[in-house]
C-alpha cells in the first residue's frame, strides 16, 4: 500500500514528513498500530475491502498503517513508485531474488556478496531450477559474457561487503536492459543518500534497514523498494501469502531513525575518511579501501555514481589473523560485532566470521585475507576513535 505521488522535498525533509498519516487524535510522532487485524463497519464493507474495491487495511500480515508509513517514507527517499517492507534484509533479498526468476531462468550476480546472499544465490535458488553464475563485479565484459539466452537477473551490492568494491551500475543495467533482464542493487553500504541505482538504471533496489536505517542497534528490518507493476505482478502475491512482513513496531522504530539519517550519515562519513587516510600512513597496515579515497581501484566509477565516500573502510594488517585479533581485543571504544551502520563503532573480522563459510580461496578471490578488518564508523569523536585505533595498531606490530 506504499505507492504515493512524488513530492520536491530534499531528503532531510522527506525523512522527517514523507508519508505521515494521522490518526483523529492529532499525534505529533506517528501511531504505531499494534493490532493483528481491522473491523469493518459492515458485511458489505468487508466483501468490497477483500475485493479491492474500497482502501482499507485487512491484516497486519498484508499491510498495516505503521509499516505503510515507513515504506510511503523510503519511497520518497529513493524516488520509487512502490515499496514493500520485510521483517530482516535478508528476507528482502531473498523476496527480490525469488520474486524476478522462476526454474528454467539463468541468474548474473557479482560474486563480492554478503555471505548468507552468496549462499540464497549459489545454494538456494539452483534448489528450484533456477541456473546462477557469479561474475567479477567490476569488469562489465564479465557480466556480458556470462549472458545465456535464459538469463533474467543480475543481481549485485555496492559497496560490496567487506571489500568496498564498487560495481558501475549503469552499465550493469544497460546489459540487463538489452537482454530484457531486471537487476536488483543491494544499496545497504551506500545508502540511500549517496547512491540512487534506480536513477542509475537498476529495476530493483534492497535494503537491510537494521543497519543505517535504524542506525542504533534496536531492531531488524529490510525493504524491497521497484515501480508499482513489478511489485503488484511479482512481488505482492508472495509477500501476502508468505509472511515476510515488518512488525508494526519496529517500523516505527525505523521511522524514527528515519529521521536522523542524514546527520548520521554525514557525520559517520566524515569520520570515516578522516580515520581511513590517519590508517593509510600507518606501518602495521598493507593497504587500505575506502570509496571516498583517490586510490580506490574503481575511483572514476565513484565520481560518477556516488555523492559521498562511506561511514565503513577496510584495511589490511600485515600481521595476518594474529595481528587482527590482536587489534580487536586491544580496542576499547570500537565494539567487536557483524553489524554495521550503527552509532556506535564496529569492528569485524569477515574470515572468522561474515564470510567464514566460504573456502579459503574463495575469500582470497574476493580480497579477504586473514589480516583483513571492516571499521563501521559511529558517531564518537574522531580524535577518540583514532587514538583507539593507534593504541589498537600498536598491539597488532607483526
Amino acid at each position: 500500500m506504499a505507492s504515493q505521488g512524488k513530492r520536491n522535498w530534499k531528503p532531510q525533509t522527506a525523512l522527517v514528513h514523507g508519508g505521515t498519516t494521522r490518526s483523529a487524535f492529532g499525534e505529533t510522532s506517528e501511531a504505531i498500530y499494534l493490532t493483528q487485524g481491522f473491523v469493518y463497519d459492515s458485511s458489505e464493507a468487508a466483501e468490497a475491502r477483500f475485493k479491492g474495491e474500497e482502501p482499507g487495511f485487512i491484516y497486519s500480515r498484508y499491510a498495516n498503517p505503521t509499516v505503510d508509513m515507513f515504506e510511503k517514507r523510503m519511497c520518497a527517499l529513493e524516488g520509487a513508485e512502490d515499496a514493500r517492507a520485510m521483517s530482516s534484509g535478508m528476507a528482502a533479498v531473498s523476496a527480490a531474488l525469488l520474486c524476478s526468476a522462476r526454474a528454467g531462468d539463468h541468474v548474473v550476480a557479482a560474486r563480492a556478496l554478503f555471505g548468507s546472499c552468496r549462499w540464497v544465490v549459489e545454494t538456494l535458488m539452483p534448489r528450484y531450477g533456477i541456473e546462477t553464475t557469479l561474475v567479477d563485479g567490476t569488469r562489465p565484459e564479465e557480466w556480458e559474457k556470462a549472458v545465456r539466452p535464459n538469463t533474467r537477473l543480475f543481481f549485485l551490492e555496492s559497496p560490496t561487503n567487506p571489500t568496498l568494491e564498487v560495481i558501475d551500475i549503469a552499465a550493469v543495467a544497460r546489459l540487463a536492459n538489452q537482454i530484457g533482464a531486471k537487476l536488483i542493487v543491494d544499496n545497504v553500504f551506500a545508502t540511500p543518500l549517496q547512491q540512487k541505482p534506480l536513477e542509475l538504471g537498476a529495476h530493483i533496489v534492497v535494503y537491510s534497514a537494521t543497519k543505517h536505517i535504524d542506525g542504533q542497534g534496536r531492531c531488524l528490518g529490510g525493504v524491497i523498494l521497484s515501480d508499482k507493476k513489478w511489485i503488484d505482478e511479482n512481488l505482492h502475491d508472495y509477500f501476502r501469502h508468505t509472511g515476510p512482513s515488518l512488525s508494526p513496531f519496529n517500523a516505527w522504530t525505523l521511522l524514527k531513525g528515519l529521521e536522523t539519517l542524514p546527520l548520521r550519515v554525514r557525520q559517520q562519513t566524515e569520520s570515516a575518511g578522516t580515520i581511513a587516510d590517519h590508517l593509510a600512513g600507518h606501518p602495521a597496515v598493507a593497504r587500505v579501501i575506502y570509496p571516498g579515497r583517490a586510490d580506490h581501484p574503481q575511483a572514476d566509477v565513484i565520481r560518477r555514481q556516488m555523492s559521498g565516500g562511506s561511514t565503513l573502510i577496510c584495511f589490511e594488517l600485515k600481521g595476518g589473523k594474529k595481528s587482527a585479533f590482536a587489534f580487536q581485543n586491544t580496542l576499547d571504544i570500537v565494539r567487536i560485532s557483524n553489524n554495521l551502520g550503527d552509532a556506535k563503532s564496529l569492528v569485524t573480522h569477515p574470515a572468522t566470521t561474515t564470510h567464514k563459510n566460504l573456502s579459503d580461496e574463495a575469500r582470497a578471490e574476493l580480497g579477504i585475507g586473514p589480516g583483513t578488518l571492516r571499521i563501521s564508523v559511529g558517531l564518537e569523536d574522531a580524535g577518540d576513535l583514532i587514538a583507539d585505533i593507534d593504541g589498537a595498531l600498536a598491539a597488532a606490530q607483526p
